[in-house]
């Protein structure tokens, strides 16, 4: 039985030092983001179900085994499982002038209720994109190419990008009916999932991992010979402009994103870092229908629980983090000393320096925290300090120490973190 002090299985703290590599990844993807257009949106975490099953799709596993749900005041809730269907919510909401060209992104928690693995959460985060810009190969390519620029601002610049089409409009039914009749001689060869998913979701088939599974998927003809010239076309040019962006691809057939809404391009960048559950993250151009409105754009999603797998794997978290401010450690000799450090401290904070102190204690004891805490500086007053109108300054690396004038210690300060 779990603890009630442990977190929920599948489900982890972030604390420091990690918390940084984590704070640093979202500073660097909100500069990169802003070069880009996007501003953020901030959407709640719990939705109606409804939300979800009708964009992402009833009969997908995330909907089906997946999803979060629960029911309060004869409602039906659930935790949102991804972060495209509530951004469509939002838009579905607004003017058809208003979400023209919109260009939104968000960071945040994620939820599904799967078995937690390498790389698999039960709550995840991501960072993620949606372009409200009408079917284009070039806006398409953009926007793969700002999910790698992204990865590279990273430290991940080694990545495969994976690409690929669901095509549009009938191609939809083509390729289902295509698929549908090749598999029918050898159903019996698949799992039971996957003689479900026949009828229900025929491209899941194509993303079983079952040995016997993919066997027989390997022997079907590709979905894009199913669909008609318009859409190959499409994604020959996509493909052309990621070369005019030097973005690296390779063609993938059987990619298959696992949401309903994807029509047109599909992409998924994997890195052999995070071994058999590669995906560090995935995109694609998608249409859905909300509150009677339609809506297309394109964008994309990246697991940060990847990310920092993958950079520590690698051995780079560390070359991302900045150095954080130098910690002023304010040590007080008696009582007299600990009140007036209150107010010195924030006077310094005041003037942008870092401060702590610690309140009470031997004058070693004091140190050691100050030690502990990795503090730059220490402070140190006493009686005689206090009658002086000084404090004594000691560098905790060196050990130098000196006394200041109060009037100049943060000056002094402001001028050593230079």
């Amino acid at each position: 039985m779990s603890s009630p002090l442990q977190s929920v299985q599948g489900m982890s703290d972030i604390a420091a030092p990690d918390v940084r590599l984590w704070q640093r990844l979202e500073e660097i993807a909100r500069a990169t983001l802003a070069r880009y257009g996007f501003e953020e949106l901030r959407t709640p975490i719990v939705e109606f179900e409804s939300v979800f099953t009708r964009s992402i799709g009833s009969t997908t596993d995330v909907v089906q085994k997946e999803m979060y749900v629960f029911e309060k005041g004869g409602r039906r809730l659930a935790l949102r499982p991804e972060g495209t269907a509530g951004v469509m919510r939002y838009a579905a909401g607004l003017g058809p002038m208003e979400t023209a060209g919109a260009r939104w992104f968000y960071i945040g928690p994620m939820f599904r209720s799967e078995r937690p693995q390498a790389g698999r959460r039960r709550q995840f985060h991501q960072c993620g994109v949606e372009c409200l810009e009408p079917p284009s190969p070039l806006v398409d390519a953009e926007i793969l190419a700002l999910q790698v620029d992204l990865l590279r601002a990273w430290g991940l610049g080694e990545c495969e990008v994976r690409l690929s089409t669901r095509g549009a409009g009938a191609d939809a039914a083509r390729v289902a009916e295509g698929l549908r009749d090749a598999l029918a001689p050898r159903e019996a060869e698949l799992c039971e999932d996957c003689r479900r998913r026949i009828n229900e979701n025929v491209l899941r088939v194509l993303d079983c991992k079952q040995p016997a599974c993919r066997a027989v998927v390997e022997t079907l003809p590709e979905p894009t010979s199913f669909m008609d010239e318009t859409s190959r076309t499409y994604l020959a040019q996509v493909a052309g402009h990621l070369d005019d962006l030097h973005v690296k691809h390779v063609r993938d057939p059987l990619l298959v994103r696992g949401l309903d809404y994807y029509e047109h391009t599909v992409w998924e960048i994997t890195n052999s870092a995070l071994g058999a559950q590669n995906a560090v993250a995935g995109g694609g151009r998608y249409r859905m229908e909300l509150g009677g409105r339609e809506l297309t754009g394109v964008g994309f999603a990246i697991g940060l629980e990847r990310v920092v797998s993958v950079l520590q794997t690698l051995g780079r978290a560390e070359e991302l983090l900045v150095p954080g401010a130098p910690l002023v450690w304010l040590v007080g000799l008696g009582d007299a000393a600990q009140r007036q450090n209150l107010s010195l401290m924030q006077s310094l904070r005041t003037a942008g320096l870092t401060c702590r102190m610690a309140t009470g204690g031997s004058m070693k004891s004091q140190m050691r925290a100050a030690n502990k805490a990795g503090a730059a500086w220490a402070v140190i007053r006493g009686d005689d300090e206090l009658a002086g109108g000084v404090a004594a300054l000691k560098n905790m690396e060196t050990g130098e120490q000196a006394n200041v004038p109060l009037a100049e210690l943060a000056g002094k300060l402001t001028g050593a973190q230079k």
